[in-house]
């Protein structure tokens, strides 16, 4: 077995932070976290460097519900504002779950939560073709009634259910990048660019601009990876290992797999945009960046899957 990564990210998936089976309440929200924290703690007790992100579409999608409801008392905040707060609030629960963990187990390792901001190019075409679901799941007549009422755009999800989208354009830049490395050279566990990062462009003055977007944390995980050099990214989600032939009789999971047979694979259309394909674009990133092992596994199963006992791993080739 090869040496496990001294310098990992790991990306987590919604189901570590806001299930779909809970209503969504603090309490939930803590016992989720720190059920997560349970699953982590075995690598978070390594001696290794390690920035964890995590996604935000539930949160930040009820975020602009409650300023909806309460828009005529309270003046609604622009989405990158909306991602802001779900950054702060979800990172909040995750560092409360991880540190208490991590005193139970009588080790020193600290963990830290950065507000991240990522630049995006304000001409992506992104911003004239909404497609990244937010927010809860709604039956096809409440998200007609949404469509009128709001001025949303609704999109049916993976089979799910329909679900509010919003432009989603591609990450160029981790903003504070300086910062994360900072901390995660010192071995403190860092959680940054939560949600994606809070998208921003770059203005003529050479500041930058909030703007209204969300972008997909597993690339910008990726990015964030290739930005500091790191070799291994993990991406932990609700499955074991990445499917071909998903939910038919020739279903065939996959162990390790080079980057180009991925994306043929990926081309014949095995990985549905709204579950799985994100995160195949994402680990095809990295690799395509510099990066040497994707892996792409269960939240319960991070320390198996990074010593290459489950999970599916990209490789380059």
């Amino acid at each position: 077995m090869d040496p496990l990564p001294e310098r990992l990210v790991i990306a987590i998936g919604g189901n570590a932070t806001h299930p779909e089976n809970i209503r969504g309440t603090t309490e939930e929200q803590e016992i989720v976290a720190a059920r997560a924290a349970r699953s982590l703690l075995p690598v978070l007790a390594l001696d290794n460097k390690l920035i964890l992100t995590h996604g935000n579409g539930p949160v930040v999608g009820k975020i602009l519900l409650r300023q909806y409801y309460a828009r005529a008392q309270v003046p609604p905040m622009r989405l990158d504002v909306c991602v802001a707060h779900s950054q702060g609030g979800i990172a909040h629960l995750m560092m409360q779950g991880m540190e208490d963990e991590l005193a139970r187990a009588e080790h020193e390792r600290r963990v830290a939560c950065l507000i991240t901001r990522v630049e995006v190019d304000a001409n992506d075409p992104a911003f004239k073709n909404p497609s990244k679901p937010i927010g809860p799941f709604f039956s096809p007549e409440e998200a007609r009634d949404l469509e009128t009422q709001l001025g949303w755009t609704m999109m049916e999800d993976a089979g799910r259910g329909w679900r509010y989208v919003v432009p989603s354009p591609r990450p160029r830049k981790i903003l504070d990048i300086d910062l994360i490395e900072s901390l995660f050279e010192q071995g403190i566990a860092v959680i940054a660019a939560g949600g994606g990062g809070i998208p921003v462009v770059h203005r003529a003055d050479r500041s930058h601009q909030g703007i209204a977007a969300v972008i997909d944390k597993d690339l910008t995980s990726a990015l964030l990876a290739n930005q500091l050099g790191v070799d291994t990214l993990m991406i932990l989600t609700a499955v074991e290992k990445v499917s071909v032939h998903f939910g038919k009789k020739n279903q065939r999971a996959l162990d390790t797999v080079g980057a180009a047979d991925l994306k043929g694979y990926q081309a014949e259309g095995h990985f549905a945009k709204g579950s799985m394909g994100p995160k195949i674009e994402a680990a095809l990133s990295f690799i395509a960046g510099g990066g040497k092992r994707a892996i792409i596994a269960h939240l319960d199963e991070a320390l198996p899957a990074l010593k290459g006992e489950t999970g599916t791993h990209v490789v380059a080739g």
